[in-house]
């Protein structure tokens, strides 16, 4: 039996592909691939006509002798691209035909689909990103709102990353230092030197304690459930109505109109909210 690590390990090496845009009707599809021997897979495409590095070039895609599109192509060798490997863009008619007839070419000339989240585990072994980098990619992907947005933003530019290692820097400071007090007992150094140790370990600590402790991020990222609750007949519809912008719960002057809970979501202030109208308490 295969190890699943080791199965994973040996098809680093191969030419992987993935559709880079959406599902459904759209002018331009984008299909992606990376690994080595991407350059042969593209030129066997092109007849042998790849572009310039980093340059767009129309080419008309063969295979076998059939025409398969006229595309937009970026040719993206390595280091300097996502994954770190040499790769290319194909900015294809996005009809379902025309996707699935380039997949097909792409598999024959040894090219496989890419997992899910193969390219940015890639990216990571090559040391193209880190692993909170690799991670706001995947919430910028998913951003909702324009905090969720601006936060991936962030962390995707390595902020987070930098306050982990000046952290890490700062132990490193702190331990060599100390190691230094324990190798050379004999030597009179100043109580002082001692007691400024402690105060960097002990700031050291309250920083990370409020770090942990800071869930505003992860409010920005979750976003919140609100729950409006009261008793009957006394606005919560009419409020969840209001603040939705339309009518998601029908609005009676009898108690008790609302039977079942009625959840919307709404950006508050940049952050996403789930707002939840429910029955009303104590019977109606």
């Amino acid at each position: 039996m295969v190890d699943a690590t080791e199965s994973r390990a040996g098809r680093k090496g191969e030419v992987i592909f993935a559709l880079a845009t959406g599902a459904g009707r759209a002018a331009i599809a984008i299909m992606r691939a990376s690994g080595p021997g991407a350059q042969e897979v593209l030129a066997a495409l092109c007849g042998g006509r790849v572009p310039q590095p980093r340059h767009a070039g129309l080419r008309a895609l063969h295979h076998e002798g059939e025409h398969l599109d006229d595309a937009m192509v970026l040719w993206l060798p390595g280091p300097r691209s996502y994954t770190g490997e040499d790769g290319f863009e194909l900015h294809l008619h996005a009809g379902p035909a025309v996707i699935d007839r380039v997949a097909l070419a792409l598999t024959a000339l040894g090219a496989r689909p890419a997992e899910a989240g193969e390219f940015t585990r890639r990216a990571v072994q090559a040391g193209r990103l880190d692993l909170l980098q690799a991670e706001a990619i995947a919430d910028l992907v998913e951003a909702e709102s324009d905090s969720q947005r601006q936060q991936a933003l962030a962390q995707a530019d390595g902020a987070l990353s930098r306050v982990y290692e000046g952290w890490s820097e700062t132990l490193k400071t702190l331990l060599a230092h100390q190691e230094a007090l324990i190798d050379f007992p004999d030597e009179d150094l100043p109580e002082e030197v001692e007691q400024a140790l402690t105060r960097r370990l002990d700031a050291l600590r309250d920083a990370l304690q409020a770090h942990l402790s800071d869930k505003r991020g992860e409010i920005v990222r979750r976003g919140l459930t609100v729950v409006i609750a009261g008793a009957p007949n006394v606005g919560k519809s009419s409020l969840l109505n209001h603040l939705a912008g339309y009518d998601a719960a029908i609005v009676t002057h009898r108690a008790g109109t609302t039977r079942d809970v009625i959840a919307i979501d709404w950006l508050f202030h940049g952050v996403r909210l789930r707002l939840v109208d429910t029955a009303g308490g104590g019977g109606g």
